[in-house]
């Protein structure tokens, strides 16, 4: 490996939102002369491989986090899920303590893999939940998460310190003793001045089977609708595939690029409320409107944070009918267009 700075960079495979909000990461290590090596498993690994064919991808074991079709058991699944997940977390350690040696690894980024750590070099933990919500649980499952994250050197939430922010409460503690840096948005894209060519840009992302089955639903409830829209589905292949159904052109998956392009031209996002798409819409400036995924308290929050303050519209995937988005959007403001401004250079100092 030579006098190369290995890093390990490692997001948790939960929908494509922690592997793509690590894709700036990734540049950056590269920019600052620092060589990333990718760990993760399932669609987030094939989705960074797809970003960046040049770079060693490494497999991690998967926490197996199965959704229900019922969103209120999520919970009590992920509790059923537990015992898998702490062997994952273990086998994790095992694992990264290998590579630490045979790749001479100087530092390693985790986003959220509670596994990824070793106390031999710097590792960083990034997440925008310092508080974890689960119902009556939040005090619980909270501790849980912040124990976990005080084994790491850093936490790096990628949101702004002070108000207003983007993370509310989930990323923002009235006191705590854990290391945190907050580092500022995080997008892999950026706003430019482009004719708006889609009324609706559609994406999708997140666990089976729930993004299926919001799939079905909207593709029903847009059949009726006369709305040019472009239609991400979040399902990431080794070949893209794009179809026009009457107005509404699909794309299975998109790559930063492309993606960037649809964000441009496009006036409205219906999407999950998942954190990073947040991070997108805000870099972009636009008006959404989130469905959150049943079940998840962090979505839920988040979309009822959004609408509380007038930014963004919303409904549970239950209750959603088309005709939502556009009969109350001269209500809502839309998010300010943020800048993801991040001080690489300081921050990589740590390794």
């Amino acid at each position: 490996m030579g006098n190369r700075k290995n890093i390990l960079v490692a997001p948790l495979n939960w929908g494509l939102g922690h592997a793509s909000r690590c894709i700036p990461i990734i540049k950056a290590l590269e920019k600052n002369g620092l060589t990333p090596i990718l760990a993760s498993d399932g669609a987030s690994l094939q989705f960074l491989k797809n970003e960046f064919p040049h770079l060693t991808a490494l497999e991690l074991p998967s926490y197996g986090i199965e959704y229900p079709k019922n969103g209120a058991h999520f919970k009590w699944k992920l509790l059923w899920n537990s015992p898998k997940m702490i062997m994952a977390i273990a086998k994790e350690q095992q694992l990264v303590a290998q590579w630490v040696k045979e790749y001479q690894l100087k530092g390693i980024i985790s986003d959220n893999r509670l596994g990824v750590r070793n106390t031999q070099i710097p590792s960083v933990f990034i997440t925008h939940q310092l508080e974890v919500l689960s119902g009556i649980t939040t005090w619980f499952s909270s501790k849980i998460h912040q124990h976990f994250i005080a084994k790491f050197t850093e936490c790096w939430v990628p949101d702004v310190e002070g108000t207003p922010n983007l993370s509310g409460r989930l990323g923002h503690l009235d006191k705590t003793k854990l290391r945190v840096k907050y580092i500022g948005v995080l997008s892999r894209m950026q706003k430019k001045e482009v004719p708006i060519k889609y009324p609706l840009l559609v994406l999708l992302s997140g666990p089976e089977p729930q993004r299926t089955l919001l799939e079905e639903k909207l593709i029903k409830e847009l059949q009726n609708s006369k709305v040019k829209t472009l239609f991400v589905r979040g399902k990431v292949m080794e070949q893209q595939l794009v179809e026009t159904v009457n107005q509404i052109t699909f794309y299975n998956y998109m790559q930063s690029t492309e993606l960037e392009q649809a964000f441009n031209e496009s006036e409205m996002v219906l999407s999950r409320s998942g954190y990073t798409t947040i991070m997108d819409v805000s870099v972009f400036g636009k008006k959404a409107f989130f469905i959150p995924t049943p079940g998840q308290y962090e979505q839920e929050y988040l979309a009822c944070y959004y609408k509380e303050l007038k930014i963004a519209n919303s409904s549970t995937q239950d209750d959603f009918k088309i005709k939502d988005i556009f009969d109350a959007a001269n209500e809502y403001k839309g998010f300010s267009a943020l800048e993801s401004t991040n001080a690489w250079e300081e921050l990589f100092r740590l390794f």
